[in-house]
């Protein structure tokens, strides 16, 4: 029987400052990598703005509350949905459900994230309390102001 042969040894290389300098240079490169890369998403994506001065804002919140329990008051109901044309509907309907007629009706509807432009809308009446306006499809935040009956009102939907 042969005697196994012994494998020559290999050299071990040292770890020296050079390698250690390597080592922390990659390192840090790609934690700064990874924060610049997410900062750039993070600001390019929402601003994070809701109003631009929060002290002029809540001046007029308590006007902004009388305005809404008046509005809440008159009982009005709105209704979004998409035709089958692909336009946008508006049903509107007062405190006892019948047909809103003859309002005069705008719309603004915003793409969440501001990914697209905001697109302003002057729906026409098609039928009783039914008014229709085109949009691109897409899922918007719709905005509606309805002058009827002496009254103004407000509604907004996320239906779309």
């Amino acid at each position: 029987m042969t005697q196994p042969q012994a494998l020559a040894p290999h050299p071990v290389r040292p770890f020296t400052g050079r390698h250690m300098a390597l080592v922390m240079t990659g390192f840090f490169g790609v934690v700064i990598a990874v924060n610049v890369l997410l900062a750039n998403l993070a600001v390019s994506t929402f601003s994070g703005t809701v109003v631009e001065n929060s002290y002029v804002a809540s001046q007029g919140f308590n006007g902004l509350l009388r305005t809404a329990r008046a509005e809440r008051m008159l009982g009005w109901q709105l209704g979004i949905a998409r035709a089958a044309s692909g336009a946008v509907r508006f049903t509107l309907g007062d405190a006892s459900g019948r047909p809103l007629r003859g309002a005069a009706v705008s719309a603004r509807a915003d793409h969440p994230l501001g990914a697209k432009a905001p697109v302003v809308m002057t729906p026409r009446e098609v039928a009783p309390g039914v008014y229709e306006a085109a949009l691109p499809a897409g899922r918007w935040h719709v905005a509606v102001e309805v002058r009827a009956q002496g009254h103004v009102w407000h509604a907004e939907d996320d239906a779309l």
